[in-house]
């Protein structure tokens, strides 16, 4: 059993399709104190293996690894990645 159930983790993991417009619903709480939506959280963590290479894009980078993006992660309890 757990070696499926290692299979379906990786699977999942794998299956994220990094799309940054996927993290348009997090827009107003990086650029507003307005609390990040639940459906912002819940993109933000799908989108989480996603972090680094938006981070490293110049067209992205700025916002995505802002001071209210970081607060966003943090009020979602996502962690925020060390890239």
């Amino acid at each position: 059993m757990g070696f499926y159930l290692r299979a379906i983790i990786l699977l999942l993991v794998t299956a994220v399709t990094c799309n940054a417009v996927e993290l348009a619903s997090c827009s107003p709480a990086i650029t507003t104190s307005s609390p990040p939506s639940d459906e912002c959280c819940n993109k933000l963590r799908e989108q989480k293996p996603c972090l680094c290479k938006y981070i490293k894009d110049p067209a992205l980078g700025g916002m995505v690894n802002s001071p209210g993006a970081k607060k966003v992660a943090n009020s979602c309890n996502v962690p925020f990645p060390q890239c």
